[in-house]
């Protein structure tokens, strides 16, 4: 059993003793405390809250927990029920929330479940703020209401409102994806991408839609992380039906990956550069995306006269680096897109809207555009270290060793070589370093990363 507390929420295996899993004792602990957070930062203000939650079997449990929790905090609870991280962080806006929690593993297999935490602008909360969440959880330093002072619980379904603004963005173009008449197949991992694809695909003008797990049930047919291993059944359905493209979302639908016409992989990784590359045509500005990230998303901004900018791992920092640097698009390289004029949080929905446009004014095959962008390959490893080992003094001595190259350092240690990329970092709950290697070919990336390996045994 496994239990993860870290400043952006907390995350476990269901069942188990408290404190070594996600157990309904550690879910009602969390939420007071985050509310307990809110109200420290709001002490004039009455708090709401959005909650929403994924499809998984203990989605109605951990939600039930949740909402009750907040309510005998005193809190009014907006409840969107099945729904997605992207609507929740929709809805914290338009409601005028305090914040909101996304009940949600992402990912994760099955067996896992999760609390992700917003702020009122609906994006994650801050670093500080986590802290001070785990602060007040340790301490149990919340104190419940009375009884007239307790909160209320209203149910609201957002799906039409998210979907509606989707289209009313300036970039996404109806009548061009109706006209080239798509068919599409969808996988979405029986979660509530199930409800919320196709539904966007009609809006779309969409009318041919393939769906292949799409059942709501929590049931995953494979694991639910959509790479290429995991996503056999929707590159069969794809060539089965003849269809243009595959769309497969992951459980809480932030991250979006694409099956070309013929079955291949379109690339995670090239999710955001195939976006990004839509948008600055028609609204020239930077990009940014994490430091692990394809190298592909800057030759495609420097082609636009743009300027590229890297962020550290994690969806808080690349909105940051984005603000920081008002960014038209950015994202990561999982399949998340972050456009801002729709709201800074990855939105797949988002992404497939832009992308269909673009596909659709571009007249070409799924693989045709594919093969249009700089081709990179990502080799991800990682060495497992002794318990105690230094891993600040092995990164350090890495960093010596590669001095005369081009070394950002804002998150671990990535160098940068002419044609070709490494980053280095530390795990913050195990003793491993995770080590991706980025170039022209599979065997280029591996050997780049077996170099390093090699070199970081040497040092231990």
């Amino acid at each position: 059993m496994t239990l993860i507390k870290s400043i952006s929420g907390i995350r476990g295996t269901i069942g188990g003793a408290p404190g070594s899993a996600l157990t309904p004792i550690d879910v009602v602990r969390f939420a007071a405390a985050y509310c307990t957070m809110l109200k420290q930062y709001n002490p004039e203000n009455h708090i709401s809250i959005v909650i929403g939650r994924d499809a998984r079997p203990s989605g109605e449990m951990i939600s039930s927990l949740v909402s009750s929790t907040l309510v005998g905090m005193g809190a009014d609870v907006i409840d969107l029920g099945l729904s997605t991280t992207p609507t929740v962080e929709v809805a914290v806006v338009k409601e005028k929330a305090s914040g909101g929690i996304i009940i949600t593993a992402s990912h994760n297999p099955v067996q896992w479940n999760a609390l992700k935490l917003l702020n009122a602008k609906g994006e994650f909360i801050s670093a500080d703020e986590g802290l001070l969440i785990l602060s007040i959880a340790e301490k149990d330093k919340f104190d419940f209401a009375e009884v007239h002072a307790l909160g209320k619980i209203v149910r609201k379904d957002y799906l039409e409102e998210h979907l509606n603004d989707i289209l009313a963005l300036h970039l996404v173009d109806v009548n061009a994806i109706k006209a080239a008449t798509f068919r599409i197949a969808v996988d979405a991992v029986n979660s509530t991408g199930g409800t919320y694809v196709p539904a966007l695909l009609h809006k779309l003008g969409v009318e041919d839609v393939v769906c292949i797990h799409c059942e709501p049930n929590g049931l995953f047919p494979h694991n639910p992380e959509p790479l290429p291993e995991n996503l056999t059944d929707l590159s069969k359905a794809v060539k089965a039906n003849v269809c243009h493209l595959g769309i497969s979302v992951d459980p809480d639908v932030d991250r979006l990956a694409l099956v070309c016409e013929d079955g291949s992989m379109f690339g995670e990784e090239y999710t955001l550069v195939a976006v990004a590359d839509y948008v600055l045509k028609s609204n020239k500005g930077n990009t940014v995306s994490n430091l692990s990230s394809t190298r592909a998303l800057r030759d495609v901004t420097q082609n636009h006269g743009a300027e590229y900018f890297a962020s550290a791992v994690g969806e808080v920092n690349v909105v940051l680096k984005m603000k920081e640097n008002n960014a038209v698009i950015g994202g990561e390289g999982n399949g998340g897109i972050i456009y801002p004029e729709a709201h800074y949080g990855r939105d797949a929905l988002v992404g497939i809207a832009l992308f269909l446009t673009h596909l659709a004014k571009s007249k070409m095959l799924a693989s045709q555009m594919r093969d249009s962008y700089p081709r990179y390959v990502i080799s991800k490893n990682k060495i497992d270290l002794k318990e105690g080992t230094d891993v600040d003094e092995i990164l350090s001595k890495i960093r010596s060793i590669y001095k005369n190259e081009k070394i950002n350092t804002i998150d671990g240690i990535k160098i940068d070589f002419e044609n070709e990329w490494v980053h280095l970092r530390k795990s913050n709950t195990e003793p491993i370093i995770r080590i991706y290697a980025e170039s022209r070919s599979e065997e280029e990336a591996t050997r780049l990363a077996e170099r390093v390996i090699h070199e970081i045994q040497q040092l231990v």
